[in-house]
Formats: structure tokens, sequence, C-alpha cells
């Protein structure tokens, strides 16, 4: 086999390759956009209370897809819970408040419900799904990667897909009733 042969092959599989990359990459992106109306969909929390997103419409929700073995989600969950203690009793100026959802997509509730009570998520609306990526909210905001984020405002629209968690104190910041 000479050189110039040898080169297309590199090139093909360099192709190849890239295009493998790029295909996984927008394979995995979240499929809601910022602008567009949020799923409803409903649940029964961890405490046992049935649960609704649209029960909610009038205040910030921020939608937070993780999992107990989930690393990033585990090392963001300190920020998560400041953020939730610093903006539970607020009101803004177009809302009556800011609530956290979390849906942990999980094998089994054991895991969850240690990681969720080590990380000292407090707040009511949490729920688990024991399919990981196959359960039904997960299917319904097409899940692909974790931690995936919504944040949506009080009409339900999703304001931001993926933001940091400093960019969602920021944003109610701005609108917080002083």
């Amino acid at each position: 086999m000479n050189k110039q042969n040898i080169n297309k092959i590199l090139n093909i599989f360099l192709i190849v390759l890239v295009s493998g990359y790029a295909i996984k990459y927008f394979y995995l992106l979240p499929k809601f956009d910022s602008g567009e109306k949020a799923k409803d969909f409903s649940a029964t929390l961890a405490d046992g209370d049935h649960f609704s997103l649209y029960d909610l419409k009038g205040r910030y929700i921020l939608i937070d897809f993780w999992a107990s073995w989930c690393g990033p989600c585990r090392k963001e969950s300190p920020d998560l819970l400041s953020l939730y203690l610093e903006t539970k009793n607020k009101i803004y100026t177009n809302a009556s408040g800011f609530d956290i959802v979390t849906i942990a997509l999980e094998l089994n509730k054991e895991s969850w419900e240690k990681a969720r009570q080590k990380d000292g998520h407090v707040w009511k609306y949490q729920i688990g799904e024991f399919n990981k990526f196959s359960g039904p909210i997960a299917g319904l905001y097409t899940i692909r990667q974790i931690p995936t984020k919504y944040f949506i405002n009080p009409e339900g629209f999703i304001i931001m897909v993926n933001p940091s968690l400093s960019e969602i104190k920021s944003y109610l910041s701005d609108r917080e009733v002083k």
C-alpha cells in the first residue's frame, strides 16, 4: 500500500470520526428551546402528593433532570440547594415566586432517596423515574443526557435551556420585588 492510499484511508477515518462526534452532539441536545411552551406532565411527588407542572403557573420554575449516579449533577447539588434557600420566599414583579422541580432518572428508589437526603433536597417538587431515560417525563422532554435544565417563566414558556444556576439567580434578582 502506498503513502497516497494510506493518506486517503486516514482522511476517510478522520471524516467518519468527526461526523460521528457531530451527530452525537446534536443527538444529545435538549429537544426544546427558549420561547417554546413547556410540556405539562403529572407525577407523584416524593411525599406522595399528586403534581402537575401547570399547577405552578404564575411562578418561575426550574425543571432539573438529574440522577444519583451523575457526578456533575451531584456536584451542583449544593448550589441548587443554595439557590432554593435564597429564593424560596421571594416575590417577583411578574410572578408569585420560584420553584424547583427535580426529576431523578434512576434505576431504583433507594439510590434516589439516599442522594436527595445526603444532598439536602428540601423543596417539595421532587419526582423519581426509575427507568433512567425511559420514564414518561424524560420521554416527553426527550432527555438524552443529564444534567438538563429548563427555566420556565410564569406563563409556562421556556426562557432558558441549561442555564447556570448563577444565570437563574441573576435573572430572578433583576425581577425581585424589594
